[in-house]
């Protein structure tokens, strides 16, 4: 799903997978530093565990996401590498969703947060 998160260079549209199986939302690295933010520069660091292996990653707050109709003002998320062939630039974990209403309407190929 397209979303758009600003930092202090401006901002980018991402492409990123819901993932309910995720407690946190990630995008990869390359575009955060496109928007202005350092990841070596990041003041906590989290142990997560990925397909590939446990990992601690950057966490790093950005000026603001959108996603799903909805906008998150200073919103914490994970910096990641991913790999240059992964078709999609992170994923939006429930730290983004927590609080509200999920509908996932297959038939209709709908995704709806409220």
């Amino acid at each position: 799903m397209p979303a758009r998160m600003w930092g202090p260079f401006g901002d980018a549209v991402v492409h990123l997978a819901l993932d309910t199986g995720a407690t946190y939302t990630l995008v990869r690295a390359a575009i955060l530093v496109s928007i202005g933010y350092d990841p070596a520069t990041a003041l906590e660091r989290l142990q997560v565990t990925t397909a590939s292996g446990v990992e601690f990653v950057p966490r790093l707050r950005i000026q603001r996401l959108e996603a799903l109709s909805q906008s998150r003002a200073h919103f914490d998320l994970l910096c990641l590498t991913l790999p240059p062939t992964t078709s999609v630039d992170g994923v939006l974990g429930l730290d983004f969703v927590r609080g509200q209403r999920l509908v996932i309407d297959f038939r209709k190929g709908l995704i709806d947060l409220r």
